[in-house]
């Protein structure tokens, strides 16, 4: 009798841990940020590149926004997060590969990369992120995407700042979808990332 009763024992044993580690839950839904070039392909034309390299460095992101899931601010400045949906990446890692696309797409820059390659590098541009939430307000159906980013552009040589913009950008969702809030981010952190990279080609080409 104890000879059957030890293998039983264990397999119920094992089917027991067994259902404690599988995962039901579905995965969160991923959404990604992609740029989308500010000037038209005939200024682009008129505008050959300068040849000023850039070295975008690793971002600096806020408490609180330095994670991969998309934050909500409501009215008594209370911040959550929405639920089962996730950025393709950590933030710094998101809009540091989305400011390179931007800085791609402008006409006045020649050769943009992420902070690898900083010491082949002429110039490296820091980018803090102050604000990067999707906000309510009070009696709000939806929220506005509010996209607040300080940014300092120098030589690689000395360290010394060139220049410094400090984007603030708000854009309404056109309803409270996720993917409508997801699309007020993207053209919120467009216009962010495309006034400063418009204000490094001035910047730099002036040296």
């Amino acid at each position: 009798m104890k000879r059957l009763a030890l293998p039983l024992l264990m397999a119920l044993l094992t089917a027991c841990a067994g259902s404690l580690f599988k995962n039901k839950a579905a995965p969160p839904t991923m959404y990604l940020l992609s740029a989308t070039p500010q000037a038209s392909a005939a200024e682009s034309a008129k505008t050959p590149p300068a040849p000023i390299d850039v070295a975008v460095l690793k971002l600096r992101v806020r408490a609180g926004l330095d994670t991969d899931r998309i934050a909500a601010l409501y009215p008594d400045r209370r911040m959550e997060y929405f639920a089962d949906v996730r950025w393709s990446g950590p933030l710094d890692e998101v809009l540091q590969d989305l400011a390179v696309q931007q800085f791609h797409a402008n006409p006045g820059l020649r050769n943009v990369s992420a902070d690898a390659s900083v010491f082949a590098s002429t110039y490296w541009l820091e980018i803090e992120v102050a604000d990067f939430q999707a906000e309510y307000a009070a009696g709000a159906s939806a929220p506005t995407v509010h996209v607040h980013l300080l940014a300092r552009v120098g030589n690689a040589g000395d360290r010394h700042v060139l220049a410094r913009f400090e984007p603030d950008i708000h854009e309404a969702a056109a309803d409270n979808r996720m993917t409508a809030i997801v699309d007020a981010y993207n053209r919120a952190a467009d216009k962010a990332l495309a006034e400063i990279a418009a204000g490094t080609a001035q910047a730099l080409s002036a040296k």
